[in-house]
């Protein structure tokens, strides 16, 4: 559907009476921010209409609550993002992420792209993304959010902080520790992949 003739504060109005083409209208406008929250903030791609439908369904409940001091997309952003950290604390992390953990053509693309050639493929760029994904699991949920939003979503502070309600001085704290843990865990991993 398209922005056009499209009326947010009526909308809003008839949503909150519970007129269902109203919710329909809200969700078509909101679903490309909010699934591009998902899908910047899951490591899995199995689960992500599910958590697009939660993130509406606590967005509909809360309707009555959104006092439009700020824009619709920034207050669902925040729904969106806060869904995501939640379900990212309530999945059961791996112990260790090992480079024996990896298939061997995985292990094959993580040394072509740490070789420092400037011959990395598409194929090879889309490895090193998974193994950056793999790497953020091993982190706790809000270390992970915080270098999805500030290092991958290239989002200022300010932007972080309002979509988090964390105070600036937190921010830069967790970026610095969750950077320092993700060295850590290359680190093991390198030596493992040395030592066996």
């Amino acid at each position: 559907m398209s922005s056009e003739g499209y009326d947010e504060a009526a909308c809003l109005r008839r949503a909150r009476a519970r007129d269902e083409s109203a919710c329909r209208e809200l969700v078509e406008q909101l679903y490309p921010a909010v699934i591009r929250i998902v899908r910047a903030h899951l490591p899995r791609r199995d689960a992500e209409e599910d958590l697009a439908q939660e993130i509406f369904v606590k967005m509909f409940s809360r309707l009555d609550q959104y006092r439009e001091k700020v824009p619709l997309e920034h207050w669902v952003s925040r729904i969106a993002v806060t869904t995501c950290y939640d379900r990212l604390r309530a999945q059961q992390r791996c112990p260790e992420l090992r480079r024996a953990d990896l298939s061997e053509e995985e292990s094959e693309r993580l040394d072509r792209v740490t070789a420092e050639t400037a011959d990395a493929t598409d194929a090879d760029a889309f490895a090193a993304r998974e193994l950056v994904e793999r790497l953020l699991e091993r982190l706790a949920p809000s270390d992970r959010l915080v270098i999805t939003l500030l290092d991958l979503e290239q989002r200022s502070v300010a932007e972080i902080r309002q979509l988090t309600g964390w105070n600036s001085s937190l921010i830069r704290v967790r970026a610095f520790r969750a950077r320092k843990k993700l060295r850590k865990e290359w680190e093991r991993m390198e030596l493992r992949e040395r030592e066996s």
